[in-house]
């Protein structure tokens, strides 16, 4: 599993930087908003956590088509199926391996982002927090996107259509668990814990249900 965490992460290097793609997409969207929003500096640091966290979401939604597209290109993704290790092992190490490429450059990019909107130290470690426990459940639940759409020529958008409903509550208790670390008497842990929650209930059941729709479409 090591060695097949460090294959899909060289890939993943090989393929055009997916980290730098996902850090400038979530830049892009992050720049975006001061203009909407105008010379309000109070009002941006209000709406600093969901915007946030809105683009860390679809940036994070990136690069989920190419999860299988080694496999569907070379022809292997038969012999993925077939393989003696249990195919949802193997789902959850390449779901993770898009998550250190995707997910995690952008729990560091996050301060950055977070000084730009104006937003307080304590709201950008919140913010780093519940990013760091809750991106991963987008990289498995992207993973059952990517093995439902892996047949079609062009499934990235029908990806980012099954997976962006799916990954709503993760964005829900993100943004909540930081106006509770902001704003007294909102409560932080609570929320916090549904984010963790939901990406442990995410790391089981989004392997499996992807292993079964591999199965499903090798038939």
């Amino acid at each position: 599993m090591t060695a097949l965490l460090k294959r899909e992460i060289l890939l993943s290097i090989r393929a055009g930087g997916s980290a730098l793609t996902g850090v400038l997409f979530f830049l892009a969207v992050v720049s975006v908003f001061p203009f909407a929003v105008g010379p309000d500096t109070k009002l941006l640091s209000h709406l600093a956590p969901a915007i946030l966290w809105i683009g860390a979401l679809l940036a994070s939604l990136l690069g989920l088509d190419r999860l299988f597209a080694q496999e569907r290109e070379d022809g292997s993704l038969d012999m993925l199926v077939m393989q003696s290790h249990p195919l949802a092992l193997t789902i959850f190490v390449k779901a993770l391996a898009h998550w250190i490429m995707t997910g995690l450059p952008l729990v560091l990019a996050t301060p950055l982002f977070g000084v730009m909107l104006n937003l307080s130290p304590l709201g950008i470690g919140a913010t780093m927090i519940t990013l760091l426990a809750g991106t991963p459940a987008i990289s498995f639940i992207g993973a059952v996107g990517a093995a439902v759409s892996v047949k079609l020529p062009r499934g990235g958008m029908l990806i980012s259509v099954l997976v962006l409903p799916l990954v709503i509550p993760v964005l829900i208790f993100g943004v909540a668990a930081i106006t509770g670390a902001l704003e007294d008497p909102a409560p932080f842990t609570a929320p916090f814990l549904f984010v963790c929650a939901i990406t442990l209930f995410t790391s089981v059941l989004g392997p499996l249900a992807a292993s079964i729709m591999l199965r499903h479409s090798a038939d």
